[in-house]
């Protein structure tokens, strides 16, 4: 058996027909208009506006939404998101996912919780490729700790008036709406709600990110409100309720980043297998060192294990039985695979992975954005534990 992308992921007996043909034609798509330029993208810092009005076209940005508002939700399920992900990890470009599906984080408090008059409005050209939107939480004193943003919406008739700053927020250069978490009451979760900030009324400012160690075509600004007068109409969910509206989206989060990093570590594999098999040193293949046969063997027995525990979790959430614990836990398996995967796949390619333009030496770099992002390890494992009973 060839330990390459494909014939390295393990048999899964909830994927039929239906299924390989949507990786089918994920495949054809992003081998023609993503895969070829990738690498470009990533060196120039940024993606074309066109690839999203594509991934439009493609169902792409639409999967799992309601149709009523352009989505793609008949007879989806989680695999056909899985799918996805696995599609465009095997990009080798994290980046290019982190700021195209953006959308999936920031989009699903709209579906969710704004009246419909809001969803009507900003559900249907986001889907399209038309519209961008993003997700703004993370502050410069509040990270992971979601209930210490300080970021302030004060009431006024019918507006609010919103002074503060968010960090780290993928996509916001480029959105025309970010989903924002705001302090409306007194400390903690309880006063916390959650607007629909547009980035072109007055008071919105943007300044980008663009030194960072991987991601490089990912779209990453600090955003800062002076007096932002927002209508309480963009008030997603209940005043005070904000809290829950962005804690209901972060399973889903949590489950595409480990199914995206289950394949980011198959893509290294795939990377040092195809190395080891070529590489000639002290007279033989570099496949034939059994130091070297050792190091992929391990590799992909984490890779089974992981694969295991994605379909294991997958399923229960398919059937509605997941537990929070329990994912928190699967993102944490899921970050260290693909950094054992990566730091060995560097090991094997040896100076060859060290030069950039492969996808095992961009991945190796956004390792740790997969690691921190959507709950760092260490509060995951926290997480767990308060969910354990512990």
């Amino acid at each position: 058996m060839a330990l390459d992308f494909d014939l390295a992921r393990l048999p899964n007996p909830h994927l039929g027909h239906e299924h390989e043909e949507w990786r089918n034609q994920l495949r054809r798509f992003f081998d023609s208009h993503v895969c070829p330029y990738a690498a470009q993208w990533d060196e120039a810092g940024r993606i074309p506006d066109d690839l999203w009005p594509l991934a439009g076209d493609m169902g792409i940005l639409g999967l799992g939404y309601p149709e009523e508002y352009g989505g793609v939700s008949e007879g989806v399920d989680i695999w056909h998101k899985n799918i996805l992900n696995e599609e465009l990890a095997r990009v080798g470009v994290g980046g290019v996912s982190a700021t195209l599906m953006v959308h999936n984080i920031a989009l699903p408090p709209v579906v969710n919780f704004a009246r419909a008059s809001i969803r009507e409005r900003i559900v249907p050209p986001v889907l399209a490729g038309q519209k961008r939107i993003a997700l703004g939480i993370t502050e410069p004193g509040a990270g992971s700790d979601v209930a210490q943003i300080t970021t302030g919406a004060k009431r006024q008739g019918d507006h609010y008036i919103v002074n503060g700053s968010k960090t780290y927020i993928t996509g916001a250069m480029n959105a025309n709406w970010i989903t924002t978490a705001v302090r409306t009451g007194g400390e903690g979760a309880g006063g916390i709600s959650t607007l629909l900030i547009p980035t072109s009324a007055n008071g919105v400012t943007r300044t980008p990110l663009d030194k960072k160690q991987g991601w490089w075509c990912s779209d990453t600004a600090t955003v800062y409100f002076d007096n932002v007068k927002v209508p309480v109409a963009n008030l997603i969910g209940a005043e005070n309720q904000g809290f829950k509206v962005i804690m209901a989206n972060f399973n889903d989060e949590r489950m595409a980043m480990s199914a995206a990093m289950e394949a980011f570590a198959r893509v290294c594999l795939e990377e040092a297998v195809e190395w080891a098999r070529e590489r000639q040193t002290f007279g033989q293949r570099l496949a034939d060192h059994q130091v070297i046969r050792h190091k992929i063997a391990e590799m992909k027995r984490m890779i089974n294990a992981t694969q295991s525990y994605v379909q294991v979790m997958s399923n229960n959430v398919q059937n509605g039985n997941a537990h929070a614990g329990d994912i928190a836990m699967l993102k944490v398996q899921c970050s260290q695979t693909m950094e054992f995967c990566a730091r060995e796949a560097m090991q094997i390619m040896g100076g060859m992975g060290y030069m950039r333009g492969s996808r095992v030496e961009r991945i190796y770099r956004e390792v740790r954005v997969n690691a921190i992002g959507g709950g760092s390890e260490e509060i995951m494992r926290d997480l767990a534990a308060r969910q354990y009973g512990l």
